[in-house]
């Protein structure tokens, strides 16, 4: 029987163009990143460099680029967070029958563009029981660490706890430890159907 739920933000909450930002930087006439390049954003990602560091080494690699260039293709990814399911998850809140977890491999660009474009976040920050993004905890999906940390921070027994997440890697990587999971496609579900989705789990 589900206890807990844990859910994703990009692709379960806020809608994503996630070959938005690759497209856009192809507008500056960049196409393959070095591999220094990618680890720099996962170490943004865990909050191990701080914004303006993550910009200078984007300038340091392609110099023709402006900060501004950098953070609007960085931010050409986020869409709209219908509100429907702010709704759903507020009507979730309410009934209080499962401890609810956001659990978001995000970054401080990408949060400060959410605070400035989404007028409820704060709302949709306050129904949760904990609010976890990957720069404030310095761990980042699909590494075990991360789903450890929470399950111990809320001492979740694995087989209770629902994890619903869009990417296949960061689903697998629970569903390891035992935690039961939905692979969500965006493209054809929508979390508010959960419970007609999952009712086998509920």
């Amino acid at each position: 029987m589900i206890k807990n739920i844990i859910f994703d933000f990009g692709d379960v909450f806020l809608n994503l163009d996630k070959p938005a930002t690759a497209r856009e930087l192809k507008k500056h006439k960049i196409v393959d990143f070095p591999e220094v390049m990618l680890q720099k954003n996962m170490e943004y990602e865990k909050g191990l460099i701080s914004s303006e560091d993550f910009i200078e080494g984007y300038k340091k690699s392609f110099p023709q680029l402006t900060s501004e260039m950098i953070t609007g293709s960085w931010n050409a990814i986020l869409l709209d967070f219908p509100e429907h399911r702010l709704e759903f998850l507020k009507k979730l809140k309410q009934e209080g029958n499962y401890t609810l977890i956001l659990l978001s491999n995000t970054n401080h660009i990408h949060i400060d563009w959410v605070k400035q474009n989404i007028e409820f976040f704060e709302e949709f920050r306050n129904c949760f029981d904990a609010f976890y993004l990957s720069q404030e905890i310095n761990l980042r999906k699909p590494d075990p660490e991360i789903y450890e940390y929470v399950l111990t921070q809320h001492e979740l027994i694995p087989g209770q706890t629902l994890f619903i997440d869009d990417t296949p890697e960061n689903t697998k990587a629970a569903a390891k430890l035992g935690i039961k999971v939905w692979n969500i496609d965006p493209a054809k579900e929508d979390v508010t159907d959960l419970f007609t989705i999952k009712k086998d789990l509920f």
